[in-house]
């Protein structure tokens, strides 16, 4: 059970030190008694104090990200070998950075009910109780969830080899510091977003454009030998995570069209990196 509630915290909030409060915070309560006499399922209920603890802190969290220092993603979740099978398959389904930030955009009850029936299959007599509306309302708040999401279903397939292939001429370019190589890997429309937090070198804003992409990365390379990149999975997909002296320093995920990167998204903030090196219990 506990690998579907840190799934669905993890897609509310974002984070997984923040996840891991809220499962903490479930099962602390199902061990104090809270929980009603004869209950019909542990399991429902566990679920229900979760998606609502999430949707609090949600709300808590408005202020402080509207006031982050430069652009916010999602912690990384970087999956090991280690990790229980249960919680790898939990991560199986999206939750790719791309589908983390169409996320946000969402109030938080949308969040809680798109996330509830499209990803986790929920009817809606499941959902409103967890919810506590009628069926209607969670049916209303999944329209506009939807509508607001609609814009950013992924519009190509791809294939895992072709995906891989890429990211690896992704990486040659950033050692050798090969523009030409590295612009022509990306989309021409292709966005770059860096999340420092205002405590290491990120980008201040988005950067658009291959060209513009490439430039900041052989310049990024010139400024950070010492980063050392290796494959890692992030987010359910293939990524790229740097360390220095085998400590977390960079992780870089992707979003792609066809055979080229669309989207890139790294995070160097260190306090969403203070996990990154574990496995999930």
């Amino acid at each position: 059970m506990r690998p579907r509630m840190f799934g669905i915290a993890y897609r509310m909030l974002g984070s997984r030190a923040d996840a891991d409060d809220m499962v903490q915070e479930a099962w602390l309560r199902w061990s104090g008694g809270e929980a009603p006499p004869n209950l019909a399922s542990v399991d429902a209920w566990l679920v229900t104090i979760v998606t609502r603890l999430c949707i609090d802190r949600l709300r808590g969290l408005k202020q402080e990200r509207e006031d982050y220092i430069g652009p916010w993603l999602p912690e990384p979740l970087i999956t090991h070998e280690a990790d229980s099978p249960e919680m790898r398959l939990e991560l199986l389904g999206d939750v790719s950075t791309a589908f983390m930030l169409m996320l946000e955009r969402l109030g938080p009850e949308e969040r809680a009910v798109f996330l509830l029936h499209d990803v986790f299959d929920f009817d809606y007599v499941d959902i409103a109780a967890i919810m506590g509306k009628n069926e209607a309302a969670c049916r209303q708040l999944l329209h506009r969830a939807r509508e607001r999401a609609q814009t950013d279903k992924q519009r190509f397939a791809v294939d895992p080899a072709v995906h891989l292939d890429v990211l690896g001429r992704f990486a040659q370019a950033m050692r050798s510091g090969d523009r030409a190589l590295m612009a022509s890997l990306f989309t021409g429309d292709a966005i770059f977003s860096g999340d420092g937090g205002g405590k290491v070198l990120a980008t201040m804003r988005v950067v658009v454009g291959a060209d513009k992409i490439a430039r900041f990365y052989a310049s990024f390379a010139e400024r950070h030998p010492q980063i050392a990149f290796e494959s890692a999975t992030i987010n359910g997909l293939p990524g790229l995570l740097g360390t220095v002296n085998g400590k977390a320093d960079t992780v870089m995920s992707f979003a792609f069209e066809g055979a080229r990167i669309s989207a890139i998204y790294i995070v160097r903030n260190p306090d969403k990196l203070a996990l990154a090196g574990t496995a999930f219990a």
